[in-house]
């Protein structure tokens, strides 16, 4: 599926807030690479998204026929 900017946004930046309240990683990630992006949880969530694994869908809603 492809995201609008805010979609993209609004994913990446739930997922950061999953992680840095604690929540478990969904990609297996070496030490050296959290090392190299100082465990920066808005990182991780991006690696998460580009990688395809972040289990959060987005709702758009049809328009109505009004008649």
């Amino acid at each position: 599926m492809i995201y609008t900017k805010y979609e993209r946004a609004r994913i990446i930046g739930a997922r950061a807030l999953q992680i840095a309240m604690g929540a478990p990683l969904l990609l297996k990630m070496k030490e050296d690479d959290l090392e190299k992006i100082k465990y920066n949880p808005i990182e991780i969530a991006k690696t998460e998204f580009e990688r395809g694994v972040i289990p959060i869908t987005v709702k758009r809603p049809l328009p109505t026929k009004k008649g």
